[in-house]
């Protein structure tokens, strides 16, 4: 006799709830179609081994299942570092970094923020571009390693000189970490989400990609309009004002 308790609809509501994420991680990608692909071929795997017992297709599937889940790994690459990532930026997993990066320095100073912020107000004023990347807790290595060194103080003057149009670094990011202007010029991973509106520019999508990918604070100035936003957490903050941007630096960076 088949029971079915509480525990099993706890077990169907978890699945459906992983199984929504991911097609939201998917989603965000431009790989749901392969992921709901994915789902009808274990549908008729499950129907045609398990249902209804057809032998030799049956163990063709099986075949083919255990086969995929190697390929799976290989084809979603990056939407299962995504995923991971995701899980370890979360607040509730905010003690075990702190453990395990006790020597880490991952919040700003308060008089680091103003030279920032009038770097950005100046460059908004001018109409220039800007792309400034804080990092926090989750290294950005690899980011800093894609441009060039430059391991300075933060300085207003120094920012708004990357980023003049004529300088030659002027149209990748700059990456603040560990209160100092580490790097200028570098790459950075652009979302595909479909859902960002059609007038923000490469900057804002760039700026939302890293973002996505790690817990840092993204600062962007359009060229086009003068504006400034800063994405994090895998969301914007349009058309903030000098003060609104203070204070978002001063509760999100140096908490």
């Amino acid at each position: 006799m088949i029971t079915f308790g509480i525990k099993d609809i706890i077990d169907i509501v978890l699945v459906a709830l992983l199984l929504y994420y991911i097609y939201r991680l998917m989603k965000e990608s431009s790989s749901a179609n392969i992921f709901a692909g994915i789902l009808v071929l274990i549908v008729v795997w499950i129907f045609v081994s398990h249902i209804f017992e057809m032998r030799l297709l049956g163990g063709l599937l099986d075949r083919v299942v255990n086969m995929g889940a190697i390929a799976l790994i290989i084809l979603f690459q990056e939407e299962i570092r995504h995923f991971f990532s995701s899980i370890g930026t979360r607040r509730s997993t905010h003690f075990l970094r702190r453990l395990f990066n006790r020597n880490k320095v991952v919040t700003g100073h308060r008089e680091d923020i103003m030279p920032i912020v009038m770097a950005c107000m100046s460059m908004g004023k001018q109409r220039v571009g800007a792309l400034i990347v804080i990092e926090r807790s989750v290294g950005l290595s690899e980011i800093i390693n894609s441009g060039d060194i430059i391991n300075a103080n933060i300085n207003q003057r120094l920012i708004e000189n990357i980023f003049f149009k004529n300088s030659p670094l002027h149209d990748g990011a700059l990456i603040i970490s560990h209160q100092r202007i580490k790097a200028a010029g570098c790459i950075l991973p652009v979302s595909h989400d479909t859902d960002i509106p059609k007038s923000l520019g490469l900057r804002h999508r760039a700026a939302l990609g890293i973002s996505q990918k790690s817990d840092c604070i993204a600062i962007i100035v359009s060229e086009e309009t003068g504006g400034i936003s800063i994405a994090e957490g895998g969301q914007f903050y349009l058309r903030l004002s000098a003060e609104e941007l203070e204070r978002h630096l001063t509760a999100r960076w140096t908490e």
